[in-house]
C-alpha cells in the first residue's frame, strides 16, 4: 500500500479511530509518517497496520 500513499493525502487508521484523520507527511519504505488530528505525528509501519484513504470532508469538528 505504500506506493498508493503520498504526502498530503488524508488517511484514517482503523485500529485507532479516536486519533481522527491524519495527513501523510512522508513515505519511506514501509514507514509512513502521519500527522493525526488528535494524536499528533506518528510513524506507522504499514506492514503491521493498514492506513485507509479518507476524504477531508470526513473531518469532525
Amino acid at each position: 500500500m505504500s506506493s498508493m500513499l503520498a504526502p498530503g493525502q488524508w488517511v484514517r487508521l482503523p485500529g485507532a479511530l479516536d486519533w481522527g484523520l491524519g495527513q501523510v507527511q512522508s513515505v519511506t519504505g514501509n514507514r509512513v509518517t502521519v500527522n493525526f488530528e488528535h494524536a499528533g505525528k506518528r510513524v506507522i509501519h504499514i506492514d503491521v497496520a493498514t492506513l485507509e484513504p479518507a476524504d477531508v470532508t470526513d473531518r469532525q469538528p
